[in-house]
């Protein structure tokens, strides 16, 4: 009898630490259908990008799940098949079940179990619908340059105060609220505390709530050093602004790029008055690259003479290997540092890498690649 009680015991103990180091885990679970023998990832979206957590192998159903560690403060995971991905914040112990059909996933699915979940995928939504608009926008060839910036323009600042509005400040201590910071536009953050004082304010709401709800960890103190850095930002910014000289002030309609080139020297994309300009983004580290600089020689060579000048923007985060790459070219090479390359591109509207517009003799936006059906037959209309 006492050896029965022993074992029951035993067991009673046993069953409770199961439990209880059941209790701690998160659940994700769910159907993706359509998709039979493919491979759907878990992955963790940590600070230094995206990490692979678990996987499986899709059956007919396409029933899975996923078990994970509670976390100590919201954490992000994503579900990926191939590139179709699914957002997903976990705060606790939760069980969230999500059911989509491939490869329609990442618009169309449904979730249960998660507030945050939900309202990230409001937010998803949300941004896809706004790249849909600037697309349509920036391919649009009826629409000059200017008006298109200008447009882009509007369709940002008033998704980014819709987002602050209705989702950042009203509940800042949510996974949802953190996620919206970090939207982005091709490579763009629609939300970058370098450029307004907005966007410091937004994240420091987070980043305050965060220290309170999340001390010490370490997304909150990302987006506490964030806030500081922007706070820093804007100050030199405003102080430097402070003692403009107005002779200096570019009165032409295009957004002035003042870069060092690969030689040191300060280069000014309004000092080439008089030349047609192929003002061109460019990230040399891409696969493309050197076959694409091939391309830009021949056309270099070809109307150089008659009044083509060549400004590229480099966007490498290596000086080295840039300065390495441009060293035998022979025009324009200027680099965007990580401190100013966000800025630019914001401006200019770059969404993808390359990205290049056409500038008239008289520093005039023409027009940018996607709006040009024959570019060389308009290039030759400029020059």
């Amino acid at each position: 009898m006492k050896l029965y009680f022993i074992k029951t015991a035993a067991y009673i103990i046993v069953a409770l630490i199961l439990a209880a180091c059941e209790e701690k885990k998160f659940h994700i679970s769910g159907n993706i259908t359509n998709a039979k023998d493919s491979v759907l990832y878990l992955e963790n979206m940590s600070l230094d990008g995206p990490v692979k957590t678990d996987s499986v192998k899709l059956g007919e159903d396409g029933a899975f799940s996923f078990n994970g560690a509670k976390p100590e403060a919201p954490e992000f995971y994503r579900l990926r098949i191939n590139t179709q991905i699914i957002n997903i914040s976990i705060d606790s112990t939760e069980t969230v079940t999500i059911k989509a059909r491939y490869p329609e996933m990442a618009l169309q699915y449904t979730v249960e179990g998660s507030k945050n979940c939900l309202k990230i995928k409001e937010l998803t939504l949300r941004q896809m619908s706004l790249q849909q608009k600037l697309d349509e926008i920036v391919r649009n060839p009826e629409i000059g340059v200017t008006a298109t910036e200008d447009s882009v323009r509007k369709l940002v600042d008033a998704y980014k105060q819709d987002i602050a509005r209705n989702y950042i400040f009203k509940e800042p201590m949510k996974a949802y609220s953190y996620f919206a910071l970090f939207q982005t536009l091709g490579n763009v953050f629609i939300f970058d505390t370098r450029i307004t004082s907005d966007d410091v304010r937004v994240f420091g709401a987070v980043a305050t709530s965060w220290d309170t709800y999340y001390p010490n960890t370490l997304r909150g103190q990302n987006l506490h050093n964030i806030t500081i850095e922007g706070m820093k930002n804007r100050r030199i910014l405003q102080s430097r602004n402070g003692g403009i000289d107005p002779a200096k002030i570019n009165t032409t309609n295009i957004i002035d790029i003042v870069l060092p080139d690969n030689h040191g020297a300060m280069r000014r994309l309004t000092d080439f008055h008089g030349k047609v300009i192929f003002l061109d983004f460019h990230l040399f580290s891409s696969e493309n690259s050197t076959e694409r600089i091939m391309m830009l020689r021949e056309l270099y060579n070809k109307y150089h003479d008659g009044g083509l000048e060549i400004f590229q923007v480099g966007l490498d985060e290596d000086e080295h290997f840039w300065k390495q790459q441009t060293a035998a070219l022979p025009w324009i090479c200027v680099r965007a540092t990580s401190e100013n390359a966000n800025d630019i591109i914001i401006k200019y509207n770059v969404q993808k890498l390359p990205t290049f517009f056409l500038i008239d003799r008289n520093n005039i936006l023409y027009k940018r690649d996607v709006q040009m059906k024959d570019f060389e037959a308009e290039l030759r209309s400029l020059l």
